[in-house]
């Protein structure tokens, strides 16, 4: 094969003629003077669709080569098209193309004579945008293949220009002065007020088991956090602290915890206590829970509404494009028996389509693609015409969930959050759950989206890109939408014979009062068929050099405190089965034993250090990015869908954002 390309390789040497002085001399002075000739026409500045000299020239050199055999005649070829391309003008324009002749109506002596236009405008009405400002005609970058327009000849006839400028020192020496703005201004793209807003309280700080021995919180299997993490952290910026919710990013990956037995409760709790990897003198309570699998022939039927935000913000290609391919994900997934319907909100709420089953794609389709943004965000007009609508659709037995798809801007209307929680807990209380998918960034309302998950009893998620929807509405579509434990309540007692100190790490706009754990009337999370909750203590043994704080004058002695050392921690559990009023007690002691941590657990835990990085955690010390990297890497595991590599990656990009 090496033979046959030196011989094509000493044809082309032998077929090309050397350079001559005189003819580059000629046939720059007549590129020259056609330009200038061209600039100073009537017609000079054409329309784009009228460079079919240069595309005919291109194709038609396509189409000569295509039918040359011999490698002399491709040789000699190939070097009539390169003498060629040196008289191209820099507008795309074959300098050999007559100037246009103005009719012989407009020839008159009081006809007035057009100025010339300057280079920069024939540029940037030629080729769409001039170059920055001092820059020279060689900086123009080339069209790739595949971006240009529909028609073939397009690339070619773009990249044509700048393979003839190249060829040309006398024009690639010429500064071009372009407008500060390539774009007229009513087609600039209008930047996206920074108005986010974000749920999340402060870090959760040490208490003393002496004095404060009990923990209760609601348990959250939200992922919204770690997308919006990943959102700002692949825009080259560090997120927010206050978007960092750690113990969202903790649940956002898929675990391989113990599952329930048929005849157990809808989860299963597994514990484990292990070595804190960024301090030696602490330990680490591992709670994880994982639900039941659910068999999806054995599901109820399903009723959705989606509640469409197609207000003005919605416009950009994060939002509202994205949202309609996100849900158009979810069709396949439903079975003929369950039904659809689609509500927009934009100013006016309105039904977009009545209630369908779900064997009727092509009308569903159809409805998602004729949505369009525009107008504000009439947000409580759209929530009450969707709740309408579900319970107009629901039967006993069958699910009911309406899904908000939003940029999180709810501007008119019920737009006080305290309100929207009474108006959203109501509802839920007569079994029409709410979940939210929150698109684009910007304007973006986490905390009134978490708001109305929390107390619509669903989740709320993020989409940030169609992978993460793909993650959401396909793979997580039975956990987020078939609920099998209702109100699900996490309390720890610790031994104060044992423990000195305690903090949870994160579940921070989770926490409940004690006294919350037994009342049914409080609302909690929920966990839906197949999904797991994890939730991690670091806790500071008796006698530890990392105790913080000092005993209290007027505390009893240690002996006469429990003198139980063989448990470190009582955990309590309550959870209702969906739509029962009443819950169910769970208790489970947990020994005072350090045993070596699985790579479930240990992935957990590196997710956790990772948000503490992320919120600049005083519990740290010295444990660096690095750390938390390693700890990673050595519990991906499977990892089925890369979701863990991606989050590996994700530290080392904040460990270099962390360092500019």
């Amino acid at each position: 094969m090496s033979d046959e390309f030196e011989k094509l390789e000493a044809a082309l040497r032998a077929a090309t003629p050397q350079p001559d002085a005189k003819n580059r001399a000629r046939n720059l002075h007549m590129a020259q003077k056609n330009f200038e000739r061209l600039q100073g026409s009537a017609d000079a500045p054409r329309l784009r669709n009228e460079r079919r000299p240069l595309g005919w020239l291109i194709s038609g050199g396509q189409k000569m080569l295509n039918a040359i055999s011999s490698r002399s005649a491709i040789a000699a070829t190939t070097a009539l098209v390169a003498v060629g391309l040196i008289v191209i003008s820099p507008q795309g324009r074959s300098l050999f193309t007559p100037a246009p002749t103005m009719p012989p109506a407009a020839k008159s002596a009081d006809t007035p004579k057009p100025a010339p236009a300057p280079p920069s405008a024939g540029l940037q009405e030629m080729a769409g945008s001039a170059p920055a400002a001092g820059s020279t005609v060689k900086e123009r970058r080339m069209v790739p293949p595949g971006n240009g327009p529909a028609d073939g000849n397009a690339p070619l006839a773009e990249l044509a220009p700048q393979m003839a400028l190249d060829k040309s020192d006398a024009l690639q020496q010429a500064p071009i002065t372009a407008p500060a703005s390539p774009l007229p201004p009513d087609m600039m793209p209008a930047p996206e007020a920074d108005t986010e807003n974000f749920a999340n309280a402060t870090s959760a700080s040490v208490h003393v088991v002496a004095t404060d021995p009990v923990s209760t919180f609601s348990i959250d299997v939200d992922t919204a956090s770690y997308a919006i993490v990943r959102s700002s952290l692949m825009s080259g910026q560090l997120p927010p602290k206050e978007a960092v919710r750690i113990e969202e990013m903790v649940n956002y990956f898929p675990y391989d915890y113990p599952a329930p037995e048929e005849a157990e409760a809808p989860f299963r709790p597994t514990v484990t206590v292990m070595q804190t990897p960024w301090n030696e003198d602490t330990q680490l309570l591992h709670i994880a829970l994982q639900g039941r699998k659910a068999a999806v022939a054995d599901r109820p039927p399903l009723n959705l509404v989606f509640l469409v935000d197609t207000s003005g913000s919605m416009r950009t290609a994060n939002k509202l494009p994205l949202l309609k391919q996100s849900l158009r994900l979810m069709l396949p997934r439903l079975r003929p028996e369950d039904q659809v319907a689609i509500v927009a909100y934009a100013g006016s709420a309105g039904e977009v389509l009545a209630p369908t089953p779900a064997s009727e794609s092509g009308k569903i389709l159809a409805a998602l693609d004729a949505l369009a943004s525009g107008g504000s965000t009439a947000g409580q007009a759209g929530l009450e015409q969707a709740y309408a609508i579900a319970a107009r659709m629901a039967d006993d037995g069958e699910v009911s969930r309406i899904i908000l798809a939003t940029d999180g801007d709810f501007n008119v209307g019920l737009s006080d959050t305290a309100k929207l929680k009474d108006f959203i807990a109501q509802k839920r209380d007569q079994g029409r759950y709410l979940s939210v998918l929150g698109f684009g960034r910007g304007n973006l309302d986490d905390a009134t989206m978490q708001a109305l998950a929390q107390n619509g009893n669903g989740t709320a998620a993020y989409i940030d890109t169609l992978n993460e929807a793909r993650k959401v509405l396909v793979d997580q579509f039975t956990g987020a939408l078939f609920p099998i434990a209702d109100d699900v309540k996490i309390q720890v007692e610790f031994n104060p014979a044992v423990v000195a100190e305690y903090r949870l790490i994160g579940y921070e706009t989770r926490a409940l009062r004690r006294e919350d754990f037994n009342n049914d009337r409080v609302d909690a999370g929920e966990i839906g068929a197949g999904a797991a909750v994890t939730a991690i203590y670091e806790v500071t043994p008796v006698g530890s050099p990392a105790v913080l704080n000092d005993d209290l004058h007027f505390q009893p002695p240690k002996t006469q405190q429990m003198a139980n050392q063989g448990e470190m921690a009582f955990l309590r559990l309550r959870y209702k089965a969906p739509g029962s009023p009443r819950s169910h007690l769970i208790e489970h002691a947990i020994a005072n034993s350090v045993s070596p941590a699985g790579q479930e657990a240990r992935f957990a835990v590196a997710i956790a250090g990772f948000g503490q990085l992320l919120r600049h955690s005083a519990y740290l010390g010295d444990w660096s990015w690095g750390d938390a990297i390693a700890l990673a890497r050595g519990a991906v595991g499977e990892d089925a869908f890369g979701y863990r590599h991606e989050a590996i990656n994700l530290m080392r990009l904040a460990q270099s954002l962390s360092a500019k």
